[in-house]
């Protein structure tokens, strides 16, 4: 009786760390570490306090000086503790410089000017981005180099024919010059160009659709991130301007930093009064970052996460 041999038994050979890491164990580990947030140093935590005290400053500047006198301003070394003032202070700069009217139409021009800035940009930025006309190019470039004109060389010719049509000292002169800028164009051709797959805007082609409907449907929503950011910058820039609507404006029919330089009248400048003006001016701002930023943030994030 013969036995027949047995084949001798081979040790499976050690995983090196990488093919342990391919397997299924492996991978969901590497998916936790992935998840795992970093904690940061006690130096990032001093430089994070830094930055913050100085970026909050000024308004707490803002805040002192307009809580205290015109004299107790002026003085060496200068107030660092509030007044009893501030309340008071606030109550003059609010009825000599009318800045309840001041802020509804500062409200009017930042909102439509940043609602028409979102909307254009980002119609521009997708054809530029993704869709192919002739002389795309030439006109991006065209676009590109309106950036490097000094808006100060187009205030005369824009102001004769702000006054043809009729709309000198109205709102409308202020909003229909920069319902769309080239800053905004060129900052959604960017993100659009990155964000968007070629692959979306084939599809919905393949499906029927025509380019305003893949606008609609399939660009905005990847978009929502870069707009928001593009309409927080240009909220803000259009609340702040202050040369061309105190060219077009008067006193009559202001917006907030027009209205100001009425506290700067007279022979004396009040500086407490012009500070209580200037904080009145911030707190609409302060608002819509404290009541939007989050949401503003997490799109951001959420943009970052799908790209």
């Amino acid at each position: 009786m013969t036995t027949q041999s047995l084949p001798a038994r081979t040790e499976a050979p050690d995983r090196t760390p990488a093919v342990r890491a391919s397997g299924r164990g492996g991978r969901r580990l590497l998916r936790q570490r992935a998840g795992r947030q970093h904690h940061a140093g006690p130096l990032a935590y001093v430089l994070l306090a830094i930055m913050a005290i100085l970026s909050i400053f000024p308004l707490y500047w803002t805040m002192v000086a307009a809580s205290t006198d015109n004299t107790r301003v002026s003085q060496t070394p200068p107030p660092f503790l509030p007044g009893p003032n501030l309340f008071s202070n606030l109550a003059r700069a609010w009825d000599e410089a009318a800045m309840g009217k001041a802020m509804l139409n500062s409200l009017i021009v930042a909102g439509v000017i940043a609602l028409s800035t979102v909307l254009f940009a980002t119609l521009a930025g997708f054809a530029f981005a993704k869709l192919r006309f002739k002389g795309r190019n030439a006109l991006l470039m065209l676009v590109i180099g309106t950036m490097m004109v000094p808006p100060q060389l187009a205030v005369v010719p824009l102001f004769m024919m702000m006054a043809d049509l009729g709309w000198s000292q109205q709102l409308p002169a202020v909003i229909f010059p920069t319902l769309v800028s080239a800053v905004g164009v060129f900052f959604m051709r960017q993100y659009l160009t990155e964000a968007l797959p070629d692959e979306l805007v084939e599809a919905g082609r393949v499906d029927g659709a025509h380019s305003l409907r893949i606008f609609f449907s399939i660009v905005l929503p990847i978009a929502r991130p870069a707009m928001a950011v593009l309409f927080m910058i240009t909220f803000v820039h259009a609340w702040n301007d202050f040369f061309w609507p105190f060219v077009v404006l008067d006193m009559t029919n202001p917006t907030v930093p027009v209205a100001l330089t009425q506290l700067s009248a007279g022979y004396v400048r009040d500086q407490s009064l012009i500070m209580a003006g200037a904080l009145l001016g911030t707190l609409p701002l302060l608002a819509m970052f404290v009541v939007f930023g989050r949401q503003i943030v997490s799109g951001i994030m959420a943009g970052a996460v799908k790209g």
